[in-house]
């Protein structure tokens, strides 16, 4: 026979015990969170929220400022972000892993700027089937409606400005055009090379242009491409390049060559680096952009969609200005202080 006793302090034991573990537990839980990854409790959607962000590569400046200006924007919404990138620029095998870790951790919202405009398309697909919003930076999909919402820079625009500029800066000579494109069906910079020669005021076809080459936006590719393109033809005197890497790896090659003084070269992103190129001469104009800003704004976008039901949809232009440090009539433009105390703001 049991002792009544001796029953109560069994049971009042036990109750102690598991009021501990449970303190213990609520400890654990509270440690595992920090400010970014707690939600702040307001409109319809209390709770932590997890964002994802996905670059095409985490080394190209563009994308380490696009990362800080989510993470930024994380901490401020006190929300948790994940970010990952493929290992080089049109690597979709890693965005498409990538996107499924994200929905399997719990994403509510995902920011890719895609690296295959076509092939991602049926996992983004998937993701919003099951109420993950997914936002594209900067590169539209292939349809551009196969995602939520696009921020970005017009880049047919920003194509367009340095295309003008070119035409206004040649002073009615006839251009022998080398092309320091991006990679094969990336809308991005079809988008670029298309508004560049509406710009320039020529058709894609033009016997002007003598030289195309695909550089994946970097410098050492874009030197070995306007060396081919130098051998091609040496009388080359303009050059459009994607970005600013492809650029100034142009510029290397037409130094090298003795060419660099008597080709106009101009370019597309407004990084801090690529600024400084046309501070010193070596890049005429460029168009740029705003990554910081396109990845906060998307970051907060889907914050607003999950704690406040809000909508996103559509198109959200984050702006372009062209930079140069020798302004042409006609052509707006703003100089090269604007241009680094803005670089990729």
């Amino acid at each position: 026979m049991i002792h009544v006793e001796r029953l109560r302090h069994v049971a009042t034991r036990a109750v102690a015990l598991a009021v501990a573990v449970g303190l213990v537990v609520a400890g654990v839980s509270a440690c595992g969170s920090s400010s970014e990854s707690s939600g702040n409790g307001g409109g319809g959607g209390g709770g932590d929220i997890t964002v994802g962000l996905i670059t095409k590569t985490d080394t190209n400046p563009f994308f380490v400022k696009m990362k800080a200006g989510a993470q930024k924007a994380a901490t401020k919404a006190r929300v948790k972000l994940m970010t990952a990138a493929g290992k080089y620029d049109g690597d979709n095998a890693s965005q498409v892993t990538a996107i499924n870790n994200m929905i399997a951790a719990g994403a509510k919202g995902i920011l890719l700027v895609p690296s295959d405009t076509k092939a991602i398309v049926p996992t983004v697909e998937k993701a919003r089937k099951q109420g993950v919003k997914v936002i594209t930076l900067d590169t539209p999909l292939e349809p551009q409606t196969a995602a939520d919402a696009l921020f970005a820079t017009n880049n047919f625009t920003a194509g367009k400005l340095i295309g003008q500029y070119a035409k206004a800066a040649m002073k009615g000579k006839k251009p022998t055009i080398a092309m320091m494109d991006l990679n094969p069906g990336i809308t991005v910079g079809d988008l670029r090379h298309n508004g560049f020669l509406s710009g320039l005021g020529i058709p894609k076809n033009s016997p002007d242009i003598v030289c195309s080459q695909y550089t994946q936006g970097d410098q050492a590719k874009g030197q070995a491409a306007m060396e081919n393109c130098l051998q091609k033809d040496p009388n080359i005197n303009l050059v459009y390049s994607i970005n600013e890497p492809s650029g100034l790896g142009a510029y290397n090659a037409l130094q090298k060559a003795g060419k660099a003084n008597g080709v106009l070269l101009v370019s597309v992103d407004g990084g801090c680096t690529g600024v400084k190129g046309v501070k010193d001469g070596k890049i005429a104009a460029t168009s740029q952009q705003y990554p910081l800003k396109m990845a906060s704004e998307g970051v907060q976008a889907i914050v607003d969609s999950v704690r406040n039901s809000a909508k996103v949809s559509g198109y959200h232009d984050t702006g372009v200005n062209l930079i140069t440090a020798k302004p042409m009539a006609g052509v707006p433009s703003k100089d090269v202080q604007f241009g680094i105390a803005n670089c990729w703001g």
